[in-house]
C-alpha cells in the first residue's frame, strides 16, 4: 500500500469517527435537551428528537461524504455492502471506526448530562410502553431497510452531496417520528450502543443492533436486485 493509499484510508477513518461522533452524540443530546426545555410537551419533544438527527445526517453528509460516503451507521455500510456497491475489506475497519465514534459520543454524553435527566439515560433508545422487544426489532427492521432504500436511490439518481443529504436526513426525520414513541426510532446500532453503554440503561439494547443490520441486508439485497432486473430490461 502506498503512502497515498494509506492518507486516503486514515480520511476514510476519520471521517467516520466524525460524522458518527456528530449523530451519536446529538441524536440522544436532543432526547436529554427535550426533557430540560420548560414547557416542551411530548410532541415538542418527539419533532426535536427527529430534527436534530436529521439536521445532523444532512450536514453529514453534505460535508463528509466525499471523503468516507458518510456512511456514520454500521447498517449503511452493510447495505452498500448487500448492495454491491462497498470494498469488503473497508467493512470491518469501518465498523471499528463507527463504534469508536459512538462510544466517544456516549463517554460525551455523561460528561456533558451526567444523567441529569434519570428518565432520559442519556437519550438511549427505548421501547414504547406495551411494546415487546419482537415488535420493536419488526419494526426497527422495516425502519431501517426504508432508509437505506432512501439513501442508495439518492445516491444512485441524486447529484451532489448536499441534495442527497436534504434527502436522507428528511427521510431520517420522518422515520424517527413514526418509529420514535414505538420502537425508539434508533435505525444506527452505534447510535443506542453509545448512550446506552455509558447510561447503564441496556434493556432491550440487541434491538437496536439486529433490527438495522438485517434491515439494511435486506435493503441492500432489495436494490440490488432492482437495478439488475432494469439492467436486464435494457439489455434485452
Amino acid at each position: 500500500m502506498g503512502s497515498t493509499d494509506f492518507a486516503q484510508l486514515k480520511t476514510k477513518f476519520l471521517s467516520e469517527v466524525i460524522g458518527t461522533f456528530a449523530i451519536s452524540f446529538f441524536s440522544p443530546a436532543a432526547i436529554v435537551v427535550g426533557f430540560l426545555t420548560p414547557g416542551l410537551d411530548a410532541t415538542g419533544r418527539l419533532v426535536f428528537a427527529a430534527l436534530v438527527p436529521g439536521c445532523t445526517l444532512a450536514l453529514d453528509i453534505t460535508f463528509l461524504a466525499k471523503y468516507s460516503g458518510s456512511h456514520v451507521n454500521p447498517a449503511i455500510t452493510v447495505t452498500f455492502a448487500s448492495a454491491g456497491s462497498f470494498k469488503r475489506r473497508l467493512i470491518v475497519p469501518y465498523f471499528a471506526f463507527q463504534l469508536l465514534g459512538g462510544m466517544l459520543a456516549g463517554l460525551t454524553l455523561l460528561l456533558v448530562f451526567d444523567s441529569v435527566v434519570h428518565p432520559a439515560s442519556l437519550g438511549s433508545n427505548k421501547l414504547g410502553t406495551g411494546v415487546g422487544p419482537v415488535e420493536g426489532m419488526a419494526l426497527e427492521v422495516i425502519g431501517t431497510m426504508l432508509l437505506c432504500l432512501v439513501v442508495l436511490y439518492a445516491v444512485a439518481f441524486i447529484k451532489g452531496s448536499g441534495k442527497q443529504g436534504i434527502v436522507a436526513g428528511a427521510a431520517l426525520f420522518v422515520l424517527i417520528m413514526i418509529l420514535g414513541p414505538i420502537s425508539g426510532g434508533s435505525l444506527n446500532p452505534v447510535r443506542s450502543l453509545g448512550p446506552a453503554i455509558f447510561s447503564g440503561y441496556l434493556d432491550g439494547q440487541y434491538v437496536y443492533v439486529i433490527g438495522p443490520i438485517v434491515g439494511a441486508a435486506i435493503a441492500g439485497v432489495v436494490f440490488r436486485a432492482e437495478r439488475g432486473r432494469q439492467a436486464s430490461k435494457r439489455n434485452s
